[in-house]
């Protein structure tokens, strides 16, 4: 059995989260720049089976499109001609970063440590792979 990759895409870094072998717990993987994530994730998907990617989608409260769907869009398009034999899905991210800055407070990491924002961005991505986690056992 692949692991699940998770991706919590932005302009500038992405989070990233990847299940055990078991796909059973969501762990923080790394933080990448935008422009070296695919690179990135073909480097690991060589060292590790991936089964699926998912990606979390950026809606507003009412659960329009925000700014920033036109470029995850993008990605998810360029994710899925990289890696076509890959499933690719979809997650709703409302809230993801508020609840991520509270797993952090929760966790006991310092102040400077949840003004990283690179922390924040990996802590999301596994709060997005957890989601999907659970939604796949109901």
């Amino acid at each position: 059995m692949g692991r699940i990759l998770a991706v919590d895409y932005g302009n500038k870094r992405v989070g990233l989260a990847v299940t055990d072998a078991l796909q059973i717990i969501a762990t923080p993987l790394e933080t990448v720049h935008a422009k070296d994530v695919l690179t990135y994730l073909k480097s690991y998907t060589q060292r590790e089976p991936v089964e699926a990617f998912v990606v979390g989608m950026p809606r507003r409260l009412t659960g329009e499109a925000t700014d920033a769907t036109p470029h995850v869009v993008g990605f998810v398009r360029k994710l899925q001609k990289e890696f076509p034999a890959v499933p690719i899905h979809t997650v709703d991210e409302r809230f993801t970063s508020s609840m991520a800055h509270k797993a952090m407070l929760a966790g006991g990491l310092g102040k400077k440590a949840r003004q990283d924002k690179a922390t924040v961005d990996r802590v999301s991505a596994t709060i997005i792979l957890q989601s999907y986690l659970e939604s796949r056992t109901i």
